[in-house]
């Protein structure tokens, strides 16, 4: 399961996994539950791959974030997303040291763990090698 087929659709907990195309719009499996939605070109629609997190100098893509969180866990889970405010931006601060305070909220870090979690207790674990294709 690659990033590129990895999206979150505004509006619907959690994420999903592209499954195939339609006239309309396009099939997405939800990781947290297993269900088909059907998905029309009026959604709000997110590709991870796409995705990258504000640093003081760059961005970084999501696919290095998840990399970098997968090394500091040994592939494990990470923190739980419903932690606190302050216990999520020391941890995220762990993990990417140089992220723009300003520019990253406590929302979006909430949010990467929380993929980062699902995405882990999937069985999606490689992160690095997809940021190299």
């Amino acid at each position: 399961m690659s990033l590129e087929k990895i999206m979150a659709i505004s509006g619907k907990p959690g994420l999903y996994e592209l499954k195939t195309q339609t006239r309309t719009g396009f099939l997405a499996q939800s990781l947290v539950d297993g269900k088909t939605l059907s998905v029309s070109g009026r959604h709000n629609v997110s590709l991870l791959s796409e995705i990258a997190i504000y640093t003081l100098s760059e961005e970084v893509p999501l696919a290095e974030v998840f990399d970098k969180i997968s090394t500091k866990e040994n592939g494990g889970q990470a923190i739980n997303h419903k932690s606190s405010k302050d216990e999520l931006e020391a941890y995220f601060f762990e993990v990417l040291p140089d992220y723009d305070e300003d520019r990253v909220y406590p929302s979006d870090i909430k949010k990467v763990v929380q993929w980062y979690n699902l995405l882990q207790k999937n069985g999606h674990t490689s992160f690095a090698a997809e940021e190299e294709e």
